[in-house]
């Protein structure tokens, strides 16, 4: 039996137009190649322009999915090849002539698909999990056709999820998507794996999950139920599908989400639903891919309104796109009733962690973090935390910041909750995209005050976020935990044969101003032999400003360097409430917080 999610309506077929169907086989799992037939009928142009996208929305960083893409064959109605080149990386231009008959082209490709995540390809013998951008052409100025799908699967005990529409076919599984945006917009997963259905809000939804986990969906289901209710509560009650789909990969240390407009993406490690913590993360990872169904896949920036898949869709918002959405994805599990505040101020407290000791937030603006996602964010190097500041940490602290800012100018009448109910209004609901301008305006117009040196701080320059300034007003403090040992300044790691090898310098550290860089092996401290598991301990017996003499692999050239330490510096931050607070300071964070008096 099928498990494909519908949609309401079967989109019609201009017969008069070229007919696009595409036939999506996998013969031999085990050798991870899915083969594809495009078939399009009608067709009588001079040249045929296929362009296989070259990123997929939602996840800002060009994949190259045509790297993957090999056996291109073209052939015309007659069953003869016909001459095809490559004009560009992604783009394949097949030559159909006057004198050849053109009624109907049939095209043959195969892609690799080894690399389990949520934005890329995975074929193995229990599964076939296809991301619509990495495996289908565009074919300019069909955009807006109907694209009918096959899927052809290796055993007939493989189960279909996707949130297209299902064709009837009694005997193989046919989809449609109405245009080539919504079939880009739609993952499919065909394979063997366990489905649970249940109902929120009036709507039917599906938990499809492969791979063996250890988690009690009664529970999952349960604590999903009240996470839709609760984000949906934002909007007036309402979500903006018919159906969804919660397709859920579980496999090893497999981590990370994709919202779709019906469905989202998500991967977690088969082993971690079982322990709370982990698990508390999990849902927080569920409340972040389906929150985006407001913010990002129906409120986006104007830059994302329409995508262009051909190369980078550039935008200075994508903190609002993504550090709004980790701000709410930790609160909505406490408002929701899935974990307490105890739970709530530890997760914070990482995400403040985090932030703090990323030396990158002194470096790169916000907008600049979200206009460079496309080279930096996704592409990270030993000099990353240095240089960069990931738009989704540092727009989470921004995001705190403008709604504890509104709540307090409006003494507590308005919120951030407000802001986004004003933009779906405005945007969202419509799908029109927003201007930089028109978001600063709708907050100026929200927070009733002038919001200029807000945004111009703290998304254009790299100035300090006041963070304790605007947490202790709502009854919270944030703590530093101190390292017991003096600062040296580089993260090592032992290796698979037990070598001590430096991972990361943090600028203007001792080690960094000694010479020390990433990839040097160190070999000793003042002559005693030194491993990643020892160093800490070792560094005990040496005060701040000490000059110790560290022995290292440099290029694999033997070198000694002196390296002066510094006083101790900050491992982690922890917020936590006043001891003593005052009224105001209390009803501030029962309002923001929901908690109880």
């Amino acid at each position: 039996m099928t498990q494909a999610i519908s949609a309401p309506s079967t989109p019609s077929i201009d017969s008069s137009q070229p007919r696009i169907g595409y036939r999506i086989a996998m013969p031999e799992p085990n050798n991870h190649l899915f083969e594809l037939t495009l078939t399009i009928a009608n067709w009588e142009k001079d040249t045929l322009d296929l362009k296989l996208p070259v990123w997929t929305p939602g996840s800002y960083l060009i994949r190259e999915y045509a790297k993957h893409l090999q056996d291109f064959q073209a052939i015309g109605a007659d069953g003869l090849p016909l001459v095809s080149e490559k004009r560009s990386k992604n783009h394949w231009q097949i030559h159909t002539p006057d004198s050849d008959p053109r009624s109907n082209l049939t095209i043959h490709y195969r892609l690799f698909a080894n690399d389990l995540t949520v934005r890329t390809n995975h074929l193995d013998r229990t599964h076939g999990f296809i991301v619509s951008a990495a495996t289908f052409f565009r074919i300019p100025g069909l955009e807006h056709q109907p694209i009918e799908l096959e899927i052809i699967p290796p055993d007939p005990a493989w189960q279909l999820a996707t949130p297209l529409k299902q064709l009837d076919a009694p005997d193989r599984y046919r989809l449609i998507a109405p245009d080539f945006d919504t079939l880009i917009d739609s993952p499919i997963e065909i394979g063997i794996h366990q489905t649970v259905e249940f109902e929120a809000l009036g709507k039917p939804h599906r938990y499809i999950t492969w791979g063996n986990g250890n988690g009690n969906f009664d529970e999952i289901v349960a604590d999903t139920i009240k996470i839709i209710e609760c984000e949906a509560a934002m909007f007036g009650g309402e979500v903006p599908y018919d159906r969804y789909l919660f397709l859920l990969h579980q496999a090893g240390n497999n981590y990370g989400g994709l919202e779709h407009k019906d469905s989202c993406v998500l991967g977690y490690p088969r082993s971690g639903l079982r322990d709370r913590d982990k698990y508390c993360r999990f849902m927080q990872l569920v409340a972040h891919e389906f929150f985006h169904l407001w913010n990002v896949k129906h409120l986006r920036p104007k830059a994302l309104e329409h995508f262009d898949y051909d190369q980078e869709n550039y935008t200075p918002s994508l903190w609002f796109c993504e550090g709004v959405t980790s701000y709410y994805d930790v609160l909505f599990p406490l408002w929701a009733g899935v974990y307490d505040v105890d739970f709530f101020l530890n997760s914070f407290s990482k995400d403040i962690t985090r932030y703090l000791l990323t030396p990158g937030r002194l470096v790169q603006p916000l907008s600049e973090s979200s206009w460079d996602a496309w080279i930096k964010l996704y592409r990270r190097d030993n000099n990353s935390d240095n240089s960069q500041i990931s738009y989704y940490t540092k727009g989470m602290m921004v995001a705190l910041l403008l709604d504890l800012k509104i709540r307090l100018e409006s003494e507590n009448k308005r919120s951030l909750d407000d802001l986004l109910r004003s933009l779906w209004d405005k945007f969202g609901r419509h799908e029109i995209g927003y201007t930089p301008e028109e978001l600063i305006a709708e907050c100026e117009a929200i927070a009733a005050c002038d919001l200029s040196s807000f945004f111009h701080c703290y998304l254009h320059t790299t100035e300090e976020l006041p963070l304790q300034d605007y947490l202790e007003p709502f009854g919270l403090t944030i703590e530093p935990t101190l390292a017991k040992v003096p600062y040296f300044g580089a993260r090592v790691a032992d290796n698979d044969n037990n070598r001590a090898i430096v991972q990361f310098v943090e600028i203007g550290s001792p080690a960094q101003i000694a010479g020390i860089d990433p990839d040097d092996e160190l070999l000793a401290l003042n002559g005693d032999r030194v491993t990643a598991k020892t160093l800490n301990e070792q560094l005990k017996d040496y005060r701040s400003g000490e000059t110790i003499a560290v022995t290292l692999f440099h290029n694999d050239e033997l070198l000694e360097v002196s390296v002066t330490l510094d006083d101790p510096q900050p491992t982690a931050y922890r917020v936590k409430p006043i001891e003593s607070p005052t009224a105001n300071q209390a009803i501030n964070q029962l309002t923001w917080l929901r908690t109880k008096p």
